[in-house]
C-alpha cells in the first residue's frame, strides 16, 4: 500500500521502454473484412453509420466549444503541475474533406469508392516522428498489386500533426481527440478480395514486426461488390 501511494495517478513512473504506437482503423464491426455490395445499401449503411458515430465528437462545433487552434508543425508542450488539467488541440471532421461525412454522408461506399480512419494508439507522453509528421501509406499486402490502383489521404497528404503531441492521459487531457488519418479508396478493383497494408512512416516508428500486425501498421482486406 505504501508503494502504490508513491504512483502518480497521472504519468507512468517509467516510460523509457514504451512501445512505437500502433494503429486501428475504422469502422471496425466485425473483423477486418470491409465487404459490401453498391447496388446494396443494406450491406453498406453499418459501415456508414458507424463512421457517423465516431466522427461525432469531431464535429467542427463540438470542437470549437471544447479545444483550441494550435500552431501547426510544432509539438504543444504544456508546463504545470501533473494534475493540471490541459489544453486540447481541435481536430474538426472538415479537415477529412472528402472522407468527412459532410458532402457525402455515405462516405463513398454508395459509390463503391470507401473512406477508412486511421488513428494511432494513445501513449502517454509521446513525441511520434522526432520533430517531423508521421505520415501513412498503402498498399496490396499480397497479391495482384493493380488491384489498388488510387488511394487518396486526408488531410494534406496523410500525416499526424505534431500539434496534436505529447498525449498527457486521460485524467488531465479530458477534451483530448485523437487526429485521424482518412484513407479515401478511391480505385479499387471490384469482385476482389484485396489484401491491403496500411502502415506509418516516420523516425523510430516500427511497422515490420512480424509477431505483431498492429505495431505501425495495420492489415485489413476490401471486398467492394457491383
Amino acid at each position: 500500500y505504501v508503494m502504490l501511494l508513491t504512483l502518480s495517478p497521472y504519468t507512468p513512473r517509467y516510460r523509457d521502454r514504451v512501445s512505437p504506437p500502433g494503429v486501428m482503423i475504422r469502422p471496425y464491426l466485425n473483423g477486418f473484412t470491409i465487404a459490401f455490395n453498391v447496388s446494396q445499401p443494406n450491406t453498406w449503411q453499418p459501415y456508414v453509420d458507424s463512421m457517423h458515430h465516431f466522427l461525432a465528437a469531431y464535429d467542427d462545433k463540438v470542437q470549437e466549444e471544447k479545444n483550441i487552434e494550435c500552431v501547426s508543425g510544432q509539438y504543444f508542450i504544456q508546463g504545470g503541475d501533473d494534475s493540471e488539467e490541459k489544453k486540447a488541440c481541435q481536430f474538426k471532421r472538415s479537415l477529412l474533406q472528402n472522407c468527412s461525412g459532410i458532402e457525402d454522408p455515405t462516405f463513398g461506399y454508395s459509390k463503391g469508392q470507401p473512406c477508412i480512419l486511421l488513428k494511432m494508439n494513445r501513449i502517454i507522453g509521446y513525441r511520434p516522428g522526432a520533430g517531423v509528421p508521421v505520415s501513412v501509406d498503402c498498399k496490396v499486402q499480397k497479391g495482384n498489386e493493380s488491384h489498388l490502383r488510387a488511394v487518396d489521404f486526408y488531410p494534406g497528404n496523410g500525416t499526424f500533426d505534431l500539434m496534436y503531441y505529447p498525449y498527457y492521459g486521460k485524467f488531465t487531457h479530458v477534451n483530448y481527440t485523437s487526429p485521424l488519418v482518412a484513407m479515401h479508396f478511391t480505385d479499387v478493383e471490384r469482385n476482389h478480395l484485396v489484401p491491403i497494408q496500411c502502415s506509418l512512416n516516420g523516425k523510430g516508428i516500427i511497422n515490420d514486426l512480424n509477431s505483431d500486425r498492429f505495431l505501425g501498421r495495420i492489415i485489413f482486406t476490401l471486398s467492394i461488390g457491383k
